[in-house]
């Protein structure tokens, strides 16, 4: 990202635009994307137990749904997807914010579908993903995979993460300064 891009971005996340990207710029676009959250955010925090509470057992394919996504364009490994399957509490989210960025300047960005349920865990870590639950979602992995940085080096447009934050969703991006493809429905 060139310096006229991070200072665009600072502006839009209402931050003093240096061009710089660093504590100040990460601790405004947080801020920026938590206004951007319902206030009585519908989904879980993100530790064991509350997880467990709100979503079941990690696995458990009996809360599972198949999205319809035919109409958005998702490819998966190079192949249109017709459904994904994502656990039941999150489809009607989900599908609000596929419609949204489907239909919109950055449609691109989900026709490279990565994946939503696979029964894992981290890929750093020996705890269970998000993606057991089906409540995690990936989307353009070469250009924002899980040790790129945002927004230095991953490209995923802040308009994405919004579109996320407004159903309540995290964007790993920038909560964790890197797996820009992740987004997660936990608070």
């Amino acid at each position: 990202m060139t310096t006229n891009e991070i200072t665009a971005l600072q502006r839009r996340i209402g931050t003093d635009p240096d061009g710089f990207w660093g504590p100040k710029s990460i601790a405004a676009c947080q801020r920026h994307l938590r206004r951007c959250m319902p206030a009585d955010n519908p989904w879980p925090r993100s530790d064991s137990k509350s997880l467990r509470e709100f979503y079941g057992q990690p696995g458990d394919e009996s809360r599972l749904v198949n999205l319809p996504v035919a109409g958005f364009g998702l490819r998966y490994g190079g192949k249109p997807a017709r459904t994904l399957r994502c656990h039941e509490r999150v489809a009607d989210s989900l599908r609000l914010i596929l419609q949204e960025i489907a239909s919109g300047p950055h449609a691109h960005i989900v026709r490279e579908f990565a994946g939503c349920y696979a029964n894992r865990t981290m890929r750093v870590s020996t705890a269970t993903s998000l993606h057991a639950w089906g409540a995690a979602i990936d989307f353009w992995p070469a250009k924002n995979g899980l040790w790129t940085h945002w927004p230095t080096r991953a490209t995923m447009p802040i308009e994405v993460m919004e579109a996320f934050a407004r159903q309540g969703w995290l964007p790993a991006g920038a909560f964790w300064g890197r797996d820009a493809m992740h987004f997660q429905a936990t608070q």
